[in-house]
């Protein structure tokens, strides 16, 4: 990206060249400050060029489209999410589960707020909704997995609505109203509830697999 201030004779700064794989990733984040920002109207070419600092023409020609550029950007966000939330970390341990939520709201607010702007043009926009669900099943199966990890009797779908749907609220009111010390302490009382349920699913497996008269 190139420096925002003008040179001293006036000129504007040219534009840097980026390869593919640069060009690519900067434009995406681009479009993601853009919408997080302004909201989706204000989502334009030239508004993601200027972000980005390059020139109109390498976005039409990454993308070739502004529906395929809200779609790629939705995509890139939901897995930036998902690698720095800890939403999956693997372990199966309740410890782990979603440890990295706060620093991911307070590293990069803007890739939070551009997947809720999204989700409320989806009110406006239906067309949005099969990206929007497609993707964020993304983040669903993400949750189920761990749960699956965590509990014995794995997790159905319902179990994993709550739980996403508490994650997603922390998440946005963090955004809004700050207070990253506020999530962490809620996200360890989710945790505590996995654990006790946890618990009784496991005693539970033990009084079924006990001997029988």
């Amino acid at each position: 990206m190139t420096d925002s201030a003008e040179p001293p004779d006036g000129r504007k700064p040219r534009k840097r060249r980026m390869n593919y794989g640069e060009g690519r990733e900067a434009l995406l984040n681009a479009a993601v400050r853009v919408v997080a920002r302004g909201g989706l109207r204000k989502l334009t070419y030239r508004a993601v060029a200027e972000e980005a600092g390059t020139t109109h023409g390498l976005v039409v020609h990454h993308f070739g489209s502004r529906d395929a550029l809200i779609e790629e950007a939705l995509a890139h966000a939901i897995r930036t999410s998902l690698n720095t939330s800890a939403l999956e970390p693997g372990t199966g341990k309740v410890a782990d589960f979603s440890a990295g939520v706060s620093e991911m709201v307070t590293a990069d607010p803007d890739i939070q707020a551009f997947q809720y702007e999204l989700l409320l043009e989806a009110r406006r926009r239906p067309e949005l909704l099969t990206h929007l669900r497609a993707l964020y099943d993304e983040y669903f199966d993400a949750t189920a997995r761990e749960l699956s990890r965590m509990l014995p009797d794995g997790a159905d779908r319902s179990l994993t609505r709550l739980v996403f749907a508490a994650l997603d609220g922390l998440v946005l009111h963090q955004l809004v109203f700050g207070g990253p010390e506020t999530t962490d302490a809620a996200i360890e009382k989710l945790r505590t509830l996995l654990r006790l349920l946890a618990a009784e699913e496991h005693t539970d497996s033990k009084s079924e697999d006990g001997p029988h008269d």
